[in-house]
């Protein structure tokens, strides 16, 4: 039996590792060893996921975490390297766009490992945000790469990988399957809402994590000054990140709603099925809220998920109070209409089909 080295460390990572690993034990093809960088080390927002969606235990975890950028990604490139030398794979498969991505594209490609990147030619186009420059780097260097969107082949297209010697292919967005899988079971595996008092109440699911927000004082001021405006008219639930829960304290900034814990994913499928609206800075959050059928006001400048802009599902207004009143104004007087199919029909298997050619 052929094997796979699936890289995770995130939140997003897990939700899409879900489908994946669900698929390949029906098919039971492959051998799949999962490596846990320990990026996102709160049970919360790792173990937790593990246990809700049965996804298989990681056999590495490496519990790497808390450190800049090169520190982090250099302790991890340097033991996975080590745990690809040990279990011999015929290819690696990463997702997305954290630092677990890079580490694992770097160590398969220097190995000569076949390598393939889930959610590849995703670009904001904003060279400031570490994860663009995780995303480039390592769709230059993948032999497949699977693209969610028909924007992301045009991204790539327009960098040249018509004449690099790997597969390009449009395969659509595995966290559509994971929405639509878990959300039949979410109402019986969490009772968030009833937990936080939010039967028949309108609420806003807020979220906010990105360096760019939580690391620069006027920006986060401005972002909850927002969220505080808004709560005259609706409760906002905000789980909270752990860099987010920091710079509160560190910044003495009064945040007027409900604050929780990091929510596990069958709560948060429960509050984005309930909730008026979607705020956040977050990439995955903006498609969880469009496939519930919820706008989203994109608290950054600009969005891989360009899309849900054009099509009216979601605005993007950056760390500005006004604009994120307004945007909030306008989605509760004119709800979009959910009519576009968007991110492609059973991506999961699609994207475990290319994977199998790879291996034939």
């Amino acid at each position: 039996m052929k094997k796979i080295v699936s890289i995770l460390g995130a939140r997003p990572q897990f939700v899409k590792a879900a489908v994946h690993s669900r698929i390949i034990r029906e098919k039971n093809e492959f051998e799949v060893v999962s490596v846990h960088t320990g990026q996102q080390f709160d049970a919360n927002m790792s173990e937790v996921f593990f246990e809700e969606m049965e996804i298989p235990r990681p056999r590495y975890n490496l519990d790497i975490h808390s450190l800049t950028h090169g520190a982090m990604t250099g302790q991890m490139l340097e033991k996975i390297e080590a745990i690809l030398l040990e279990e011999e794979p015929d290819a690696v498969v990463v997702y997305g766009d954290t630092n677990s991505t890079l580490a694992g594209a770097l160590a398969a490609r220097k190995l000569g490992l076949k390598l393939v990147h889930v959610e590849a030619g995703l670009r904001s186009f904003n060279m400031q945000m570490p994860e663009e420059v995780n995303r480039i780097l390592t769709d230059r260097i993948s032999d497949l790469l699977l693209c969610p969107t028909g924007m992301a082949m045009v991204n790539l297209r327009a960098d040249g990988f018509d004449h690099f010697p790997c597969k390009v292919v449009q395969c659509g967005d595995i966290m559509k399957d994971s929405v639509r899988y878990y959300g039949q079971f979410s109402s019986g595996r969490s009772d968030i809402i009833k937990k936080l008092g939010l039967q028949n109440k309108c609420f806003i699911l807020a979220t906010l994590h990105r360096q760019e927000n939580t690391e620069d004082p006027l920006k986060l001021n401005s972002i909850i000054s927002a969220l505080n405006a808004l709560t005259e008219d609706c409760e906002v639930i905000l789980p909270l990140h752990p860099r987010t829960k920091d710079a509160l304290d560190q910044f003495s900034l009064d945040f007027r709603g409900t604050l929780t814990d990091p929510l596990g994913y069958f709560d948060m499928l429960e509050i984005l099925k309930h909730c008026r609206l979607v705020v956040t800075d977050s990439g995955g959050l903006q498609k969880e809220a469009f496939f519930n059928e919820k706008p989203c006001i994109i608290v950054r400048e600009e969005t891989e998920w360009v899309e849900l802009i054009e099509h009216g599902y979601a605005m993007t207004c950056g760390s500005n109070q006004d604009k994120i009143i307004e945007a909030y104004r306008f989605f509760t007087s004119q709800a979009p209409l959910y009519d576009q199919h968007l991110y492609g029909e059973n991506p999961g298997e699609s994207i475990y089909r290319e994977i199998r050619e790879m291996n034939s």
